[in-house]
C-alpha cells in the first residue's frame, strides 16, 4: 500500500510544473500551529490542489517533518528539502525541532490523502477515495471535488462525486449554487439524494420550516417529490423482479411434480430429493471442470445441465420401476414409501458427500448484477435462472405438444383405460413420464445450486411449496402450474414487504386452503371424457 501510494505521489508530481510552491503560511501553520490550525491548514492545502501536498502530508504522518529557524523541512535520513518550495537543502541545520502528529491529526491526514487519491490513475483507488470522501466530506474540499468531477469519466465514480459535491454545495451560503445543487439532486435516482433534500423540506418541532429561504425550500420540495417518485417506481420494479424470480424457482421445482402427480396420481415425497440430486450432480461437474478443465470453468454449466437431468431421471426411473409401480392406486402406501425413499436418498448423499453443505460457484457471467437504480441491483444469477425456467417450460411445451411421447403422456393423463385399449403401453409411459418429471427436478436442483449452498436437505425446503403450486394450478395442467408458480411468487414477495416472511407464508397457506375449498380442481381443470 505504501509503495503504491509513493509511486502515485511521484507520478502526480511529475505531471505538474516543478517550480510550483505551496502556501508558506499554511505550511507554517501545519508545522507550528495548534490542533485546530493544523486541521485547517490540511484542508486548505488539499483544496489548493497543488501536487506536492500529498508528499508533505505523508512526511508529516511518517514523522519526517522538522522546523529549523522558522523554515519547515522534510527530512529523510541525511537528505532534506524545503516543504514549501521543494528545493533541496544542502546542509541540515544543527538545531531542528520535530513535528509530531497526534491521532486526530493522523485521521485528518488519512482523509486528506484519500481525497487526493481522486486523481489516481488506478480506477479502484479513485472509487475507494470517492466513497471515503462521501462519508466524511469537508466543505473546504469542494474545489478539489469539482476538479475531480470534471476529470472523471467512470460511470460508477462520477455519480458519487456528483452527490458529494451537491452535498457540499447545499451547505454553502450562495443561494444560486444551492438551488443548482438541489435541481441536480432532483434528477438523481440515488437514495442518498433523498437524505440530502429531506432536511431542506422538513419542519421543526414548533411547526416552522427548517429552511428559511422560500425559494430554496420550494425547489427542495419539488426535487424531493421527483426523487421519491423515481425511487418508488424502482422499488416496485425490484419487487416485481423478486416475485418473478421466486416464481421461476417454484416453477422449476413444481414442473416435474406436475407431470408425475398429474399423470399417475403419485404423491411423491421424494421429489425434493430428486432436486437435491440434480444440485449435487452440478457440484460434481463443477469439481471435474476445476480439476481437469480449469480454462473452461466458466462453461461448466453447459455440461452440468444435461448431467443433472440425466442423473435425476435415472434415479427417478429406478424408483418407479422398483417401488412405486407396485403401489399405484394406494395413495397412503405410496406416500409412506416415497417418504422412506427420501430418507434413504438423504442418508446416501450424506454418506458420499458428507453432512456439511457444499458450495457451487457461479460462472463469471452469472456473478454480479445489473443496477436498476442506485441501491437496487438485479443479480445476474437470478436473471439467468428466469431465462432458464422459460427455456425449460418451452421445451416441455414442445415435448408434450409435438412429440409421440407427449401425445402418449397426454392420452394416459386424460383417459388411461382408453389409451391402453388403443395400444399405448401405459406402464412404459409411466416410467418415461416419471423419469421426465424427475429429470426436470434435477434441472431445478442445477438452478438452485447457483443461488445458495447445496446440502443433503436442500429438497426439503421446496417439497411443500411444489405441492401447493401443483394443487393450486390444477393437477396435470402445465398452464396452471405456470400461473400458480408466478402468482404465488409475486404474492409471497408482496406480502413479505408488508408483514414479513413468516406471516406471508401463513397467509398464502390460508389462501390456498380457501381457494381449494371453492374450486377443488384448481385454476385449470383437466378436460376429457374420463379423468382418473
Amino acid at each position: 500500500m505504501r509503495a503504491g501510494w509513493l509511486a502515485y505521489c511521484l507520478a502526480f508530481a511529475l505531471a505538474w510544473p516543478a517550480q510550483a510552491a505551496l502556501d508558506a503560511a499554511m505550511v507554517s501553520k501545519l508545522a507550528t500551529g495548534d490542533g485546530d490550525e493544523k486541521v485547517a491548514a490540511i484542508t486548505a492545502l488539499v483544496a489548493s490542489g497543488e501536487p506536492r501536498v500529498a508528499a508533505v502530508l505523508q512526511a508529516l504522518a511518517d514523522g519526517q517533518m522538522q522546523v529549523a529557524s522558522g523554515r519547515v523541512l522534510l527530512v529523510k535520513g541525511e537528505a532534506a528539502e524545503d516543504a514549501v518550495t521543494g528545493e533541496k537543502v544542502s546542509a541540515l541545520p544543527e538545531r531542528r525541532e520535530e513535528v509530531v502528529a497526534n491521532n486526530r491529526l493522523r485521521r485528518e491526514i488519512e482523509a486528506a490523502l484519500s481525497a487526493l487519491m481522486l486523481f489516481s490513475p488506478d480506477r479502484d483507488s479513485r472509487l475507494a477515495a470517492a466513497k471515503d470522501l462521501a462519508g466524511r466530506s469537508n466543505d473546504a474540499m469542494l474545489p478539489l471535488v469539482k476538479r475531480a468531477q470534471a476529470a472523471e469519466t467512470d460511470p460508477v465514480i462520477r455519480p458519487i462525486l456528483d452527490m458529494t459535491a451537491a452535498g457540499m454545495a447545499l451547505r454553502g451560503a450562495d443561494k444560486a449554487t444551492r438551488i443548482a445543487a438541489i435541481r441536480m439532486l432532483g434528477t438523481s435516482s440515488d437514495p442518498a439524494s433523498r437524505m440530502l433534500l429531506s432536511p431542506l423540506a422538513a419542519r421543526n418541532r414548533d411547526g416552522s420550516w427548517t429552511e428559511r429561504d422560500d425559494e430554496v425550500r420550494i425547489a427542495a420540495q419539488a426535487s424531493l417529490a421527483a426523487v421519491e417518485e423515481r425511487l418508488a417506481w424502482g422499488s416496485r420494479a425490484s419487487l416485481l423482479f423478486s416475485g418473478v424470480s421466486l416464481g421461476s424457482i417454484l416453477l422449476l421445482a413444481a414442473l416435474g411434480l406436475a407431470i408425475t402427480y398429474g399423470l399417475m396420481g403419485v404423491i411423491n415425497m421424494a421429489h425434493g430429493e430428486l432436486i437435491m440430486i440434480g444440485a449435487y450432480a452440478t457440484f460434481v461437474v463443477q469439481n471435474l471442470f476445476r480439476a481437469h478443465f480449469p480454462a473452461a470453468f466458466d462453461w461448466y454449466l453447459l455440461a452440468a445441465v444435461p448431467c443433472a437431468f440425466a442423473v435425476s431421471a435415472l434415479v427417478g426411473m429406478a424408483l418407479e420401476r422398483t417401488v412405486i409401480r407396485w403401489l399405484y392406486g394406494r395413495p397412503l402406501e405410496t406416500l409412506l414409501a416415497t417418504w422412506g425413499l427420501s430418507l434413504v436418498l438423504i442418508q446416501g448423499v450424506r454418506t458420499i458427500f458428507g453432512a456439511q453443505n457444499v458450495q457451487v460457484e457461479n460462472p463469471a457471467f452469472m456473478s454480479g448484477g445489473a443496477e436498476l437504480i442506485a441501491g437496487i441491483v438485479l443479480p445476474y444469477n437470478r436473471i439467468v435462472i428466469i431465462g432458464f425456467a422459460v427455456a425449460v417450460l418451452a421445451g416441455m411445451g414442445v415435448l408434450l405438444a409435438r412429440t409421440r411421447l407427449g401425445l402418449f403422456v397426454r392420452a394416459v393423463t386424460q383417459n388411461r383405460a382408453m389409451a391402453a385399449c388403443v395400444g399405448v403401453r401405459t406402464a412404459r409411459i409411466d416410467t418415461w413420464a416419471f423419469g421426465l418429471g424427475s429429470g426436470i427436478a434435477g434441472l431445478a436442483g442445477c438452478a438452485l445450486s447457483q443461488i445458495g449452498n447445496v446440502g443433503p436437505e436442500l429438497g426439503q425446503s421446496y417439497i411443500v411449496d411444489s405441492f401447493m403450486v401443483v394443487v393450486l394450478g390444477g393437477v396435470g395442467q402445465l398452464a396452471g402450474t405456470v400461473f400458480a408458480a408466478l402468482g404465488l411468487g409475486l404474492l409471497n414477495k408482496l406480502l413479505e414487504s408488508w408483514a414479513g416472511a413468516v406471516l406471508a407464508k401463513i397467509a398464502i397457506l390460508v389462501f390456498i386452503i380457501l381457494f381449494i375449498q371453492k374450486r377443488p380442481q384448481g385454476l385449470f381443470a383437466l378436460k376429457g371424457r374420463v379423468v382418473d
